[in-house]
């Protein structure tokens, strides 16, 4: 296994995790809109973190992403960053 695949392991345990222990927590409350939820508690961190590796350069951090310039710049202002 590589060090990658060893990291989107630990990464997606800890979201299993967190769920399970979200909809445990709700007590037979109804949850909310669940993938909204975890993709806004997800992308800002990730955004900023990818940022700051890229050296605040938005076009080397939307490639990092795999995503557009333009929709990373979107992002960034939806998540008020920097």
């Amino acid at each position: 296994m590589t060090k990658a695949h060893d990291k989107h392991s630990e990464i997606a345990e800890c979201v299993r995790k967190n769920l399970e222990k979200y909809f445990r927590d709700l007590d037979g409350a109804k949850p909310g809109p669940v993938y909204d939820m975890v993709v806004h508690a997800v992308e800002k961190p990730m955004i900023e973190i990818v940022l700051d590796q890229a050296a605040g350069n938005q076009t080397e951090a939307a490639e990092l992403l795999g995503i557009n310039r333009n929709t990373l710049r979107k992002k960034i202002q939806f998540h008020k960053i920097r």
